[in-house]
């Protein structure tokens, strides 16, 4: 039987220099072998340094890119990014809650690396209520984590655990949902994440690694999981799995990244490190 490649879309916005929304999206599917499909939610003025400008298109416009797409192909997983207003994010939720999409994970972008707002406040509400229904993992820092728990910003692992429960509860309650908080924010050389399910919370630790090139990892981030985790099936603990398998990608993404030259500010990960020639010394 011919192994089929899955068909992820990402639902996001644009970043004209290639570091975050669709287009790192895009690459990071192809990396990791699923099929890229993408729907824009917005359009940015963007460099490595900050965010001059953000348009979004008429939601009936946005609802038909999602019918058009989904009529004619099988969506296997589908990542959420930058969605920007409340109509464009109850838009969303109410086209997958329709077609039933498979594996939805919410990366609930507010913040842009340059400090930059992304997301209208008024969203956040629309966010949570219509929205984060529908996924099956929602992938904050913790400054996003504060404003989804409506409190400061988690300073320690131990805070941090008692927002991945609290964050959990926000996810409907009855069935299979998880949270990965991601500790990037905090102090120190290693760094922590927190995978929890509402039953088991795994902590996952990695060396921090000394780059300014941390443009779109949170996107890219998000966009690996909803490519691994249909072909982790049969796995066992697939969604560890694919978060494991997703989050040591990503950290030879950055440890990679010296090897673009991309803007003057924060520069983007690596996505094809493990395809392209690799740079001479």
């Amino acid at each position: 039987m011919t192994h089929i490649k899955p068909n992820t879309l990402s639902i996001a916005g644009v970043d004209p220099s290639g570091g975050a929304g669709i287009y790192a999206d895009l690459k990071t599917f192809s990396a990791l072998g699923a099929y890229g499909c993408g729907v824009v939610a917005a359009l940015t003025a963007q460099n490595t340094q900050a965010v001059t400008g953000v348009h979004t298109p008429p939601v009936d416009f946005l609802r038909l890119q999602i019918d058009t797409l989904f009529a004619d192909v099988r969506i296997d997983a589908v990542k959420l990014g930058m969605l920007g207003s409340a109509d464009i994010v109850a838009t969303v939720a109410d086209r997958l809650a329709h077609y039933a999409a498979r594996f939805v994970v919410c990366d609930p972008v507010m913040v842009a690396k340059s400090g930059d707002h992304l997301l209208a406040k008024n969203a956040v509400a629309m966010l949570k209520e219509a929205l984060l229904p529908q996924s099956f993992m929602i992938t904050p820092n913790l400054p996003e984590a504060g404003v989804l728990l409506e409190q400061r910003a988690p300073e320690t692992v131990k805070e941090m655990y008692r927002a991945a429960e609290r964050l959990r509860e926000l996810l409907p309650l009855s069935s299979e949902r998880w949270v990965l908080l991601k500790g990037g924010h905090l102090p120190g050389d290693e760094l922590v994440d927190l995978l929890f399910d509402g039953d088991r919370m795994v902590e996952l630790p990695a060396p921090r690694i000394d780059t300014k090139n941390t443009h779109g990892t949170g996107c890219t981030l998000s966009s690996a999981i909803a490519a691994l985790l249909p072909q982790a099936a049969g796995q066992m603990r697939p969604v560890e799995a694919a978060v494991r398998h997703a989050r040591e990608w990503l950290l030879r993404a950055i440890a990679a990244s010296g090897d673009l030259d991309v803007g003057k500010g924060h520069g983007p990960v690596h996505h094809f490190h493990a395809i392209w020639p690799k740079a001479r010394p």
